[in-house]
Parts: structure tokens; sequence; C-alpha cells
């Protein structure tokens, strides 16, 4: 009885690879059901003998309670956008300026969901959204009714792979087909359908809706030297991997391949809207390094939008937290991307001046970046009004004066208590990514703040059981929830509050650098200028902008009153210790190591009380060189910086 089961497995994963990986059925599906109906009817008989890898696991039959989150081991970066060959060309100089003979790889990005696979031995052991990049959503149970993901690999390997879950174009015109026939509605396009698909609670409305990937990214340390050969390695291991992929010499060569794409695009079988490009060999890869929120080795370039014509009915100016005023125009409806768009991003005051933009004007609307609705002209020929569009001079939620800097191009508010900026800033303050405060959404602070029970950040932390059933819509359960909220983001790492606090151009990844370094926020808030900007992914503006902001009596004020409070101002993660062996000093390392992956080396020193560094200046106190070490390792020999080899970085 096992060996038939096992037989049986066997049979039908290799009709399924060849059905769904390789599109090269090889048998018909009538007997491809026919030794499933077998398979199942042995396990429900032996249910002790169901086999990992069993077919039956696609089909579902599972209600979820829910998706738990997961942290990622291995984080999932964001990549730059371009959008003109200009930009490419910018990036080749800057990859080049490094590293002259450095090569392409031009991969299809495919208009999906990120996933991340994780296997122990072999088997599939999670399945995770992206998320921040950091911290995801475990969704394993409908990966695995994705049927061209392995549920074992053929080595018994510890592993995690990146890739795109998506549904291809004839599934997305099935499942709108069977909705439209039930009176539901209608999937805007695949990537909303694939991503509805993957939050569904019932794995068998996962199994039946066709889904597919392409996998492109070995995350956990790998023994390739470059994105060729992972995807080789990836293809190996049984993955979908994209085929369709173009190695180049030069810049010129990569935009060749993007306008030959171009032409083909709609041809293909799944929704792609731009090209990876990446430098293809991993050593340079991992000298090149991140920035805080990409790597510096890789761009995408997005295909321009589609653009469609509207009238402009009116338009709103909203203030953010900053002081900012937006203008956003209200349109007549249009369908754009698969979506029907009623308003857009007119930007700033100067770029309606620029584009002499009027009230009523006809104009084309795009997506920005596939996102974001923003009008990019005017349509002249159809224009009906000749004045040109009244610009306020007063805050629409303060009154007070509006400035526009010379060195800006939006208009400002300066009011400290300007109501609409309040607001913003402790919306921001409670948001996931800052402090965390479940149930304190847009809604609560604007009750908040009607009733006078808040002002700035710090209120929140006054506020008593008592204050919010006074709120209308509250009772003391939902009242004590939300206070216990309050108090236990009081615990949070000190990096959440420093990005909660809003500062300008301090962002979440910024924030962990620099409570990484500095340990707490009064320690960073007495740092120089220098000392910040010298930090690797900060760089000046961040640092004039925290500098600003701390030197402000009203910030120091704010900071006195969150530690009264109990609100953490230290860093929680890993610290070394003060009297560790390499405590306090700046290292670099450069060039390839032969015997220690560059994330397994940096690791160690971080443990050690270093602080690894992403390039060379005269804060570094030690250069460790591999083979092939380049200008880093020149500029360190300028600077007359000790140097080490790989040797010494083992003896620690």
């Amino acid at each position: 009885m096992k060996d038939r089961m096992n037989q049986l497995v066997e049979q039908l994963n290799q009709y399924a690879d060849a059905y769904y990986r390789l599109d090269r059925p090889v048998v018909s599906d009538a007997e491809y059901d026919k030794l499933y109906r077998e398979l199942v009817e042995l396990e429900t008989a032996h249910p002790d003998l169901v086999l990992p890898n069993s077919p039956s696991h696609r089909v579902g039959g599972k209600i979820l309670d829910g998706f738990s989150k997961y942290q990622h081991q291995y984080p999932l970066y964001s990549l730059q956008d371009a959008f003109s060959f200009e930009e490419l060309e910018a990036f080749n100089r800057r990859v080049r300026k490094e590293f002259p003979h450095a090569t392409y790889i031009c991969e299809l990005k495919i208009d999906g969901l990120s996933i991340s696979l994780t296997y122990e031995a072999g088997r599939l052991v999670v399945g995770a959204t992206r998320g921040d990049g950091s911290i995801g959503e475990n969704i394993t149970e409908n990966l695995k009714r994705v049927q061209d993901i392995p549920l074992t690999l053929p080595e018994a390997l510890d592993i995690t792979v990146r890739g795109e879950c998506y549904m291809p174009k004839a599934s997305f015109d099935r499942v709108n087909q069977i909705r439209q026939e039930a009176g539901e509605v209608e999937f805007a396009n695949p990537r909303n359908a694939a991503a509805g698909t993957l939050r569904q609670l019932d794995t068998r409305i996962v199994a039946k809706r066709g889904l597919a990937t392409f996998l492109y990214q070995e995350a956990s340390p790998t023994e390739a030297d470059s994105q060729s050969h992972v995807l080789d390695k990836l293809t190996r291991l049984g993955f979908v991997t994209n085929q369709d992929y173009h190695l180049a010499d030069s810049i010129e060569e990569v935009w060749q391949f993007i306008e030959d794409l171009a032409g083909r695009r709609e041809a293909l079988p799944y929704e792609i809207d731009g090209v990876v490009i990446k430098v293809n060999n991993l050593a340079i890869q991992e000298e090149l390094g991140f920035t805080v929120k990409a790597p510096r080795w890789a761009i995408a370039y997005k295909f321009p939008a589609e653009e469609k014509e509207a009238e402009i009915v009116s338009v709103d100016w909203t203030v953010g937290r900053t002081g900012v005023v937006t203008p956003t125009a209200n349109l007549t409806p249009v369908q754009l991307a698969g979506t029907t768009v009623s308003r857009a991003t007119l930007h700033n005051v100067d770029y309606i001046a620029e584009k002499d933009i009027r009230l009523h004007d006809t104009v084309i609307v795009y997506k920005a970046g596939d996102i974001i609705p923003a009008v990019l002209s005017v349509v002249a020929a159809k224009r009906k009004q000749q004045e040109p569009m009244d610009i306020p001079t007063a805050c629409p939620s303060c009154g007070s004066s509006l400035l526009h800097y010379e060195d800006e191009v939006a208009l400002r508010c300066i009011n400290p208590l300007c109501p609409a900026q309040l607001k913003s800033k402790l919306e921001h303050f409670a948001s996931r990514d800052a402090m965390n405060i479940a149930g304190l959404g847009s809604s609560i602070v604007e009750k908040l703040f009607s009733a006078n029970l808040v002002q700035d950040v710090a209120d929140i932390y006054r506020l008593s059981v008592e204050d919010l059933l006074t709120l209308e819509g509250f009772k003391e359960k939902s009242a004590t929830k939300l206070y216990q909220a309050i108090q236990a983001s009081k615990e949070n790492s000190a990096e959440r509050l420093l990005f909660g606090l809003g500062i300008r151009h301090v962002g979440s990844k910024a924030s962990k650098i620099l409570l990484e370094t500095f340990r707490t926020i009064p320690r960073l808030a007495e740092a120089s200028l220098e000392e910040i900007a010298a930090l690797d992914g900060v760089g000046t503006v961040i640092a004039q902008s925290l500098t600003t902001y701390f030197s402000s009596e009203g910030a120091k004020t704010l900071v006195a009153e969150l530690e009264a409070s109990g609100v953490t101002l230290a860093y929680l993660g890993q610290v070394a210790a003060a009297d560790a062996l390499l405590a306090g000093m700046t290292i670099v390392l450069t060039g390839k190591l032969e015997r220690l992956k560059r994330s397994e080396a940096k690791a160690k020193l971080e443990s050690l009380g270093a602080n690894v560094a992403g390039s060379v200046s005269k804060k570094t106190d030690l250069v460790v060189a591999g083979s092939d070490a380049g200008s880093k390792l020149a500029k360190a020999q300028e600077l007359g910086i000790e140097v080490r080899d790989e040797a010494w970085l083992e003896s620690l």
C-alpha cells in the first residue's frame, strides 16, 4: 500500500510539473484525474501514510482563522524606479564608477505580489508575503495551493527563495467570467485578482484560481557567483523561473532589450510593468551594497503608464503633517489601469504654474508608478477657462498665511498649532510602522482632537480609560482595549518612536540605522551633524534635519515629556558590550572573501561592537580587504587607514 501511494505521488507530481512548469502535458486530464482519485482513496483509508509532497495538499479544504505575522530572516528591499534612458544611464555611471567592467542581467518585472518561500531539509515550511520588507504575513497554506510551487525539493536543502506570485491572463479571464455569471464584482486587473486570492481564508478558493509563480532570488547565502547562475540553480531545484531574461554588456544593450520587450509585451501570457536591471556578478552586488531603502546594484525600469483624458471639476487643498499644502484635482471619472479614477494629484503650485493647469481644463491623467493618479499635461485645444487657477494664500485648516519659500516647490503652513498638521502627526505617530497603537486611527484621532484631549503625541500617554469613555461610541471594553494598546506601545524599541516623531526625511529604516549606532534618543539628540552624516545610508540631508529638530526647545520638551510618561527611549535590539573587542570602531569590508559570506562577516563584526560602514572616509578605523578589492582599498591606502585580510578576520 505504501509503495503504491509513493508511486502515485511521484507520477502525479511529474505530470503536474510537465503541465504547470514546462507547459508540456504528458497525460490526458482524464488519466490524471483517475490516478488522483485513487491516491485520495488510499490516503483517506491510511492517513498515517500521507506524504508531505502529496498533490492532495494542493486542493484545499482548510478554513484559516487568519494570517499571523512573519519576521523575514533576510529583509526584502524595494527597488529604485527609473522611467527614462537618462535615469538608466545615471544608474550605469554610479555602478561603473566603482566597477568599470560590470555587466547586467535584465529580468521581466512581473505584475504580481512578492513572496518568500523557506524550505528546511528540502520541505516547504513557510510561505510569506513581502509586507514592509521586514515583517510579512504567513500565507503558507495558500501558497501550497499554487500548483507550480514545489512542496519538496530534490535536495534536502535549507534555503529561502524569493519571487513573484501572479495570475496569468487566461486565469484572470476565467475567474472574471465566473464572477460575472455569479453576479459578483469583477476584479479590476490580474494583480488585484492575485492579491485578493492570496488573502482568502478558504484555501479551496485559492486552489481553483490558477495562480502561478516566477522565482528569481536565493535570499539565503548562495554558492552561485552570478544572478544568471542563481536562476539556473532555482530551475534545477524545480522552481519556475522566467527564462525571458537577457545578459547585457552595456546600458545601451539594456535599453535595446527594453524597447524590443515593449513591442511584444501585450502578447505575453502574463502582465508585466517593466524590466529589472541587476548587476549580474554577486560579488560586485555585495560590494555595492544597499541604501536605506534599496540595493545600489539594481534598478527597475517602469513602462510608460496608460493615459486618459478627463476634466478638472474642482481642486481640493489639503494640509499634511509637515505643513505642506497639496492640491488634488477632482475629475470626471475615467477608467485607468483597470480602476475608476476621479481624483489626481497636482503635486504643488510650481507644477500647476509650469503646466499652466486651470480649472475646467481637459487634462491627460496617468498613474505615476502605476499607483498614484496624477495630471500629466493640459489639452490646450479643449481649454474652456482663460483665467489662471486661484492659489490659496491662507491655510485651509487654520487660516494662517501660507509661505512659498524660494528653495521649495510647495506652499507651507508654518503654524505649529495648525489642527490639520497636529492630527496628521498624531495619526502618523500611532501608525503601524511607528508606535503601532492598534485602534488609534484617523477617526479616533479626530474625536480626541475635537474633545480637546490631545494636542501633541505626548498627550496620548496622559489619556485614561475615563477620558476615552467620554468619546462618542466608546464603551468600557473598547476604551480599556485602546488604553492597553497605548500602554503597550511604551515598550517599543526607540527606532519606532524616532520614526513616529515625523522628523523630515527620517524614515523607518533610517531610524533603525541611527538607533543601532547611537542606542538612545537622548544620545542621538546630542550627536553632531558630522557624526550622524558619517553613518552608512544616512547622509547630510537626514543629519541636518535631525540636528535642526533636536536643537528646538519644542523637541527637547516633547522628548522629556515622553520619557516622563515611561516611553522607551532606548534601542532594544542586540547591543554589543561596551568592552567588546571592536567597540566603537568603524570598519569597511571590501573585495571578495574566500571563506566567509559578506553577511556573515558583517554580523560577526557587529556582534563584536563594530560599526560596519559601506564607504571609506576619514572616520574609518580599519578596512578588511579580500581579493579583487577596488576603489575602497585604494582610498584606504591613500588615507593611511589600516588594512587587514580575511585571515585576521577569522582570527577574531
